[in-house]
């Protein structure tokens, strides 16, 4: 019998190295005869149980242990492009720079992989303007999309624009002086629209008021073809914790009762009619549907498809 030799890499072959980090991200799918393209921010890690209330850290660690999670849980900072055909419209931009370096940061990459260039985008669309959200309308000193028209709820403007709120408010300082640094340019350059409660704002893509976690939040309906995304913003952080326990809220909720409320009213509609959900913290691409468990809900991500013939 022959002795077989180990099949061994040869000295001349060293082992390929690591590479470690992470393709710009996008998925793009179509909606009607509009196309969706998830954005991917980067991530950025929080401790759950330090910022969830209504609820106790032994819970959420037992919450999060229940999809192999624990604390701190890296959290995606997802973005939405739409474009409807005629108009091309970004909804969020992620955090920019505001969380230090490898910290988010990456909507541009995500977008210029995507086949697009900030300067094709027509409307910017924020859910509300905390810095996660708002982050990456600037690039240094230069507006990041600059022909835009920045579009957002007019009590959102109201509040975190607004002169005397920041001293009459209980909310960090920081989010005021945040939003003055992101929104102010554009406002100055008179590119800043609001709109109010079930406003339209392109063909195809109305806004929604869901007041609570800021007064201005707003969810965005996509409609094509008899087809809907609705795009919730932050109505949800924490999908191992909220989607099983919807009352639990966040630290930095404006208003925790109403966003609470927001969110019972929003899972219990998704979860009637099916709606496609795009999630601005739910594992990229943050798309999917709900599931009723009981008195509870589940999170069904959307079924990958390449979108094309190879």
């Amino acid at each position: 019998m022959l002795a077989v030799a180990p099949l061994l890499p040869s000295a001349a072959h060293a082992a390929a190295p690591q590479v470690r980090t992470q393709a710009p991200g996008f998925y793009r799918m179509m909606l009607g005869d509009f196309e969706i393209t998830a954005l991917s921010d980067g991530t950025v890690p929080q401790t759950v149980s330090e910022v969830a209330t209504h609820t106790t850290p032994q819970r959420v660690e037992e919450l999060l242990a229940r999809d192999h999670l624990e604390d701190p849980v890296e959290l995606s900072i997802n973005a939405f492009l739409v474009n409807t055909g005629t108009a091309l419209v970004l909804v969020d931009t992620g955090v920019g720079g505001f969380f230090g370096p490898d910290v988010g940061g990456r909507l541009q990459q995500s977008l210029r992989a995507a086949g697009y260039q900030p300067e094709q985008i027509d409307v910017v669309l924020l859910t509300h303007i905390h810095s996660d959200h708002s982050g990456g309308l600037m690039s240094g000193a230069q507006q990041a999309f600059p022909n835009a028209v920045l579009q957002v709820h007019s009590r959102e403007a109201d509040f975190w624009l607004g002169r005397d709120n920041k001293a009459k408010e209980p909310v960090d300082p920081k989010y005021f002086e945040e939003a003055r640094a992101m929104v102010g340019p554009y406002q100055g350059a008179g590119k800043l629209k609001t709109f109010g409660d079930g406003d339209a704002i392109v063909p195809g893509i109305r806004a929604v008021p869901t007041p609570g976690h800021t007064p201005g939040h707003s969810a965005y309906v996509i409609a094509s073809r008899g087809q809907r995304l609705v795009l919730w913003g932050d109505l949800m952080h924490f999908g191992s914790v909220q989607l099983r326990e919807p009352s639990v809220t966040v630290s930095y909720d404006v208003n925790a009762r109403a966003a609470a409320a927001q969110r019972a009213r929003a899972f219990a509609e998704a979860a009637e009619r099916g709606d496609l959900i795009g999630l601005a913290h739910m594992p990229f691409p943050g798309l999917g549907r709900l599931g009723t468990e009981g008195k509870n809900y589940r999170w069904i991500p959307a079924n990958y498809s390449s979108g094309q013939r190879w």
